[in-house]
């Protein structure tokens, strides 16, 4: 997962840390250590360090938190939660797919701030409950502010962040669209991105100040990511209401089971055909294997007229197929999740139809892009 380390299971949830994370960790411990030791003097320098990783350490555990807020509840919704992982700008939940209802899709966006809100609540309370002084207090405050400081970050009404989504919800119900949510929440998100560039930028060039160099990173973070969200908004909508069978590749490479290797050698080989593999079907049409040409190697070219295409042919598991019937952005995303270029498409009596290519989709979009010929 480009580069992160898995870690474990949390919760039954995949668990993963980008290597970013360790130098956040490393900063945000040396800050609070400093804080402390110069707050409270009477600490050893290897006491404030260790109570510097402790609310590191505990602050990480409440991005944690807040991304168990959104995996819970959408577990909940039947969705399945392939990930958390923690990186320099927090933590993300890989969530299988969207919500089916804009009401579903907002309940999981706010749960991660309420989270942060009630842990915010929850330590405020013990702080005040227990009447803590001392450098306890100090960590209690600063888990408080924190988690806070999440929540409200996060409910900035641009994507990719968690008030991106709730926005995206809201226009969802509102249009009856999720991608115009999307479109319109990614266009607030990319607004909200360079403000905090210029946030970080001006000071820089007008003061010499690079106090607000952490505005710029997350600008840009802002900024590529509504814009992703935005591009892939435009590819679902052109998507929507096509099927894999609508992509298939006309004149597929697919020969009978039947056929024996000479014939096959002439039909689809020598005819000049520039398929490397084929697609074998028996007599009532239905997918049994496949063919490459490296396999008529394997027997010698006299035997070619006695030996069928069905007895070198590799089998086909149903995994490694899709039905003539299935979304075609469910496709697209089962090619890229697969790093798949070609699937083979075919009914639910298992009829072979075709081959789907990632490069079909992909001119399938461009057609649906170009305008209409007056």
């Amino acid at each position: 997962m480009n580069g992160t380390i898995r870690v474990g299971n949390l919760f039954g949830i995949p668990f993963y840390i980008h290597p970013s994370w360790f130098l956040v960790l490393g900063l945000v411990t040396w800050s609070y250590s400093s804080g402390l030791g110069a707050q409270f003097p009477q600490l050893s320098a290897g006491l404030a360090l260790l109570l510097g990783l402790m609310t590191a350490l505990m602050l990480f555990a409440s991005v944690v938190a807040h991304e168990l807020g959104h995996s819970f509840v959408a577990i909940r919704q039947g969705i399945d939660v392939k990930s958390i992982t923690l990186f320099i700008f927090g933590g993300l939940a890989s969530l299988e797919k969207e919500s089916k209802t804009p009401g579903e899709a907002f309940w999981v966006a706010i749960a991660g701030p309420l989270v942060s809100f009630l842990l915010c609540g929850i330590v405020t309370v013990i702080g005040v409950t227990t009447t803590a002084s001392g450098p306890l207090a100090a960590i209690l405050g600063v888990l408080a502010s924190v988690n806070l400081a999440l929540a409200l970050f996060n409910l900035i009404p641009g994507l990719p962040l968690d008030g991106g989504n709730i926005l995206k919800a809201i226009v969802w119900k509102i249009t009856g669209n999720p991608y115009k949510g999307v479109t319109f929440a990614s266009r607030v998100g990319q607004i909200f991105g360079w403000v905090a560039i210029l946030s970080g930028v001006l000071p820089l060039i007008l003061f010499g100040s690079a106090g607000n160099f952490w505005n710029l990173l997350v600008g840009f973070f802002l900024l590529q990511n509504a814009g992703n969200s935005a591009q892939f908004a435009r590819v679902q909508e052109k998507l929507t209401g096509l099927t894999a069978e609508d992509a298939v590749t006309h004149d597929s490479p697919i020969v009978s089971a039947n056929l024996t290797l000479r014939e096959f050698a002439d039909e689809r080989v020598i005819s000049g055909q520039n398929w490397h593999r084929f697609l074998v079907t028996d007599d009532d049409g239905q997918l049994v294997g496949a063919i490459a040409i490296d396999n008529l190697r394997t027997i010698p070219t006299a035997m070619w007229s006695e030996t069928q295409v069905k007895d070198v042919m590799r089998p086909i598991t149903e995994s490694t197929t899709v039905q003539s019937d299935q979304p075609l952005l469910e496709v697209m995303q089962l090619l890229e999740q697969q790093k798949l270029s070609v699937l083979p498409v075919i009914r639910k009596n298992g009829v072979l139809v075709g081959i789907l290519e990632k490069a079909a989709i992909i001119q399938l979009l461009q057609s649906r892009t170009q305008p209409n010929p007056a």
